[in-house]
């Protein structure tokens, strides 16, 4: 989730969930490579929000009223635009242009949304991957692919994530070891 906060971007966010979903939550890898990527794609549930909040918003700012077939337009509109949403920063901005027209608000009004879009677009990234993750899950339950021990266990994929750390940090003692041996030796080379 904070990997989604700050990057704002589904795909930067797919190598971390897809972890997540397998070793933290139970789902299999075969389930969570497919849904994953795929939700990181088209499920962007958090855009389709933030898009019918605004244009409510921007409705009320000019003052102009919005009947239902006009909040069921945007409904459609802001699903259909979310699911063609790439998966980076700021695109919401885009694809609400096209909300905004399609139910005859002025554009000019996205200039009311701009100053706060990243911190909106970093909360829609954050809903977006919980749903990619969800999904993982349902789907993998219906598969038989869901392993609950690792749903139950509350240290799951801790241990992994020490160990891995642990590889790392013997690595990187080893590579400072090489690099002391390389400048005792060329300290004795230039004397």
């Amino acid at each position: 989730m904070l990997v989604a906060f700050s990057t704002s971007s589904s795909n930067a966010t797919i190598p971390v969930t897809m972890s997540t979903v397998e070793k933290k939550m139970g789902a299999s890898r075969s389930i969570a490579s497919f849904t994953i990527p795929f939700g990181a794609t088209i499920n962007m549930d958090g855009t389709a929000i933030m898009q019918g909040v605004a244009v409510i918003f921007i409705a009320q700012v000019y003052g102009i009223h919005l009947t239902i077939s006009d909040c069921l337009m945007v409904i459609t509109t802001a699903t259909l635009a979310s699911v063609g949403t790439a998966g980076v920063p700021g695109v919401g901005l885009i694809t609400l242009s096209m909300v905004l027209t399609q139910v005859g608000l002025p554009v000019e009004g996205i200039a009311l949304i701009m100053g706060i879009d990243r911190l909106l677009d970093m909360s829609r990234t954050a809903v977006n991957i919980s749903g990619d993750a969800i999904v993982s899950l349902i789907v993998a339950k219906n598969e038989g692919a869901f392993d609950e021990t690792v749903w139950n266990d509350p240290d799951a994929g801790f241990k992994e994530e020490h160990e891995e750390f642990s590889d790392f940090n013997e690595k990187m003692n080893k590579n400072q070891e090489f690099i002391e041996q390389l400048e005792k030796q060329f300290t004795i080379d230039e004397e």
